[in-house]
């Protein structure tokens, strides 16, 4: 499926025309005030703490989410506006131009369950950073550098207790994809994505306080992340998944049809 994203001077011209956002930094960041929107996606909600999204969670159009991801991250627009379209369907209003990170909330749209940090829907708080469930993850992240193999050692059992202890556990196929760009997520913003590596600190760091680690001495990408960067890093991640051994290409995965809309890791 192809998809466009808004030119870089049209989404300036609404930046400059939109206080609300586009006035994002590393070191303005702060939680969620009572009143604001946050969502089950750490990366939206990290963004929206530091002010390169809507403070508030809310109105999140295709121009601040674009620019958004550009400035917190250096995603490129076309990537940029890829994700904030498979975003929108969370919004159930018809035609919706926006969303809300209350939106991402509903369950089985893109929240689902077997969450690396949050909660299972049936238990009730789905969205909320949950400690417990996340140290089920981190259990499996052993070394101080994580590879593909650690991260879906997490995944996968993740997907075993909730599937053991949820009656209503769903996980499809789309499920699976989004989940794999979940997993990917940590590389592509923290770490190698030529080597598909991540330092642990700089993960861990980033889910328990929805915040960039810059005070570990992380930076933005120099060069703009792409969709082939996406899906470089997604098949090393859908690879790993795999319970076989051996390296027989009828196991490779060489492509992956749908990606986060949050990087929701």
């Amino acid at each position: 499926m192809q998809f466009s994203a808004l030119s870089a001077a049209f989404t300036i011209a609404l930046v400059s025309a939109t206080p609300q956002y586009g006035e994002g930094s590393i070191s303005s960041w702060h939680p969620a005030g009572p009143n604001d929107f946050r969502g089950p996606c750490p990366m939206m909600n990290t963004l929206a703490n530091h002010g390169f999204l809507p403070r508030d969670g809310r109105n999140l159009t295709k121009a601040n989410v674009v620019k958004g991801l550009g400035d917190g991250l250096n995603f490129d627009p076309t990537l940029a506006g890829i994700m904030w379209d498979q975003a929108i369907i969370a919004n159930p209003e018809p035609n919706a131009t926006f969303f809300t990170l209350d939106n991402l909330n509903r369950h089985n749209v893109l929240e689902h369950d077997a969450s690396m940090s949050r909660s299972d829907a049936f238990f009730g708080n789905n969205h909320v950073f949950n400690q417990t469930v996340f140290d089920t993850t981190t259990v499996y992240w052993t070394a101080s550098t994580l590879d593909a193999k650690q991260l879906t050692n997490g995944k996968l059992f993740r997907q075993i207790d909730s599937r053991a202890s949820n009656p209503n556990y769903t996980f499809t196929a789309s499920t699976e994809n989004f989940s794999v760009g979940e997993v990917a997520a940590p590389i592509i913003v923290f770490g190698d994505m030529d080597a598909g590596t991540v330092a642990k600190d700089l993960v861990v760091y980033f889910f328990e306080n929805e915040k960039l680690p810059s005070e570990l001495g992380w930076t933005k990408k120099a060069d703009p992340v792409t969709l082939d960067n996406i899906m470089q890093v997604s098949s090393i991640i859908a690879n790993a998944t795999s319970l076989f051994t051996g390296t027989s290409s009828e196991h490779t995965v060489t492509k992956r049809k749908d990606l986060h809309a949050g990087l929701s890791f």
